[in-house]
């Protein structure tokens, strides 16, 4: 029974979504539908009411609408474009400048705003048209902001990490977040990579280097924004305020600054708030299905059976992490990072955990794998932005985007075989 009701759930799962139904919806119907044949009614929908009840009832959880907030203040208070002067300086004269640019822009952006749609729409809004004008190629400039957009998941504060933090069963947030740096990194540096073969290929031209007077301006004008990053992750890293208290200061200090570069007005307020309030009942309604579904696998022992059906096929400890990255790939391609977070977590952390993989490296594994689809059809939501703010048609921008997706794959296997290259920042501060 036990075995016939695990394959009932991932069947009605996949056909309600195969008839279009939302993935929360598919997540909750084909939960309580499984339930129904194994508890009486009344037990499965008051069980099934309350896991969605407690699933979201969590003081960390209140980070996510946090850092939404700052991330929407920040978007729309003009410091992407103090951002975007500030990489002009850090890329020189790197052949494909604007594209690099491009690129340390969305790290930057990113990791304020902790969004790779954000990220995708403010740096191609504004790095498009500078491209155009030098005569980049849409499908490049394109492919670049789509390639480098979903750094910004990885890049703390990060609401991935989060949501990983929680499903995971208490994985430290600061641990995660320091965990996330390198990995970040090195998937923008890869992108700058092909970046600059690509533009010494079509020649394209090198934008001149500010005097040194405007230099120190561009600076000047970054740093406050760059302290945000600095003052929340410092002080969460501290000890000083948790997750949630620190996306708090990260509100108050977004807030304030976007007043003063008088990017933002009051009467943009309401219309910030909205948004978040949609953006954020979208991500806990996944969160609050997600946590029913994780419910009926753990009574179901679904985690435990496909634990052991992974180890069935081999003991070797490369060959199931790839098995692994293999599946979480091809999930990306058409789940939103949230609930495949949430759903595959409790389904291959055991399995990690079998052959002493450290919760947060294979955080960094699971949350990296699943931002690719970020790049991907036929739901990576910074694929579609990327195009539609380049005006470019998403078949025109697939070919130029492979060399970038195969890049990042390899940093993905970089950061899954070696370890110390997600686990040396939290190590170096005992965290």
């Amino acid at each position: 029974m036990t075995a016939m009701a695990g394959v009932l759930l991932f069947i009605s799962f996949a056909l309600l979504l195969l008839i279009g139904a939302p993935i929360a919806i598919a997540i909750i119907l084909s939960s309580v539908i499984t339930f129904l044949t194994v508890l009486p009614f009344d037990v499965a929908m008051m069980t099934s009411a309350q896991r969605m009840i407690t699933g979201i009832d969590n003081f960390t959880m209140l980070a996510i609408p946090l850092f939404v907030l700052a991330g929407i203040i920040m978007n729309n208070g003009g410091i992407a474009f103090r951002l975007v002067n500030f990489a002009k300086v850090l890329v020189g004269k790197l052949p494909g400048s604007l594209a690099h640019t491009n690129t340390v822009g969305n790290m930057l952006f990113g990791a304020i705003a902790g969004s790779s749609v954000a990220s995708a729409a403010a740096m191609g809004r504004i790095m498009g048209p500078m491209q155009a004008n030098h005569g980049y190629k849409k499908t490049y400039s394109a492919a670049v902001n789509i390639a480098s957009a979903p750094t910004g998941l990885i890049i703390p504060p990060s609401s991935v990490l989060i949501v990983y933090s929680l499903v995971s069963g208490g994985t430290s947030v600061a641990a995660l977040f320091m965990a996330g740096y390198i990995p970040g990194i090195l998937w923008g540096i890869a992108v700058m990579v092909v970046a600059y073969f690509m533009a010494k290929k079509e020649n394209y031209p090198v934008s001149p280097m500010p005097n040194f007077k405007d230099v120190v301006y561009i600076i000047g004008s970054a740093i406050p924004s760059l302290l945000l990053i600095v003052i929340v992750i410092g002080g969460i890293v501290a000890g000083i305020f948790t997750a949630t208290e620190g996306a708090a200061v990260a509100v108050l200090y977004s807030t304030i600054l976007a007043l003063v570069y008088k990017g933002l007005r009051w009467k943009d307020i309401p219309n910030i708030l909205k948004e978040t309030i949609e953006i954020t009942g979208m991500i806990l309604f996944l969160i609050t299905s997600s946590a029913l579904f994780s419910l009926v696998m753990s009574y179901l022992g679904l985690p435990a059976a496909i634990s052991n059906a992974l180890l069935s096929i081999t003991d070797n400890q490369i060959g199931i992490l790839l098995i692994m990255i293999v599946i979480l790939l091809l999930v990306g391609t058409f789940m939103d990072i949230t609930p495949a977070v949430l759903i595959f977590t409790p389904i291959f952390l055991p399995v990690a955990q079998t052959f002493g993989m450290d919760p947060v490296h294979f955080g960094l594994v699971l949350c990296f794998s699943l931002c690719i689809g970020n790049m991907t059809p036929p739901v990576g939501s910074a694929l579609f932005v990327g195009a539609s703010v380049a005006n470019v048609r998403i078949e025109q921008v697939i070919g130029t985007l492979i060399p970038f997706f195969m890049v990042v794959i390899l940093v993905l296997l970089l950061v899954t075989f070696i370890p110390q290259l997600s686990l040396f920042l939290p190590n170096l501060f005992n965290l």
